[in-house]
């Protein structure tokens, strides 16, 4: 039993990491740019708010974007965004974002 405690505490540690590691990355990749910085005020009306979604959708539509099996609605507009950024990147931003209120 000590030892699922332990790795559930590693769990909550590294998770803690990404969301932190992804709170400098949101603003590092402009993502406040069209998203704002809170996630909810975006540039343009039609661009998505993201604060809040679910850490696997967000991890999913950022590599489908970066891979190009998302070309539709905006992705366009994120598509240089997704080059600089890495798949580790990706799963700390997807983090954050969740978490983000």
């Amino acid at each position: 039993m000590k030892s699922v405690m332990t790795f559930a505490a590693t769990l909550l540690v590294a998770g803690s990491a990404l969301a932190a590691d992804g709170a400098a990355l949101y603003k590092e990749k402009t993502c406040t740019a069209c998203h704002g910085p809170d996630g909810k005020k975006t540039l343009m009306p039609d661009y998505p708010k993201i604060a809040g979604q679910n850490a696997k959708y967000i991890e999913r539509q950022m590599l489908d974007i970066k891979s190009g099996a998302r070309a539709n609605g905006n992705s366009a507009a994120m598509k240089g965004v997704m080059e600089i950024v890495s798949e580790a990147d990706i799963k700390a931003l997807a983090a954050y974002v969740s978490t983000m209120k």
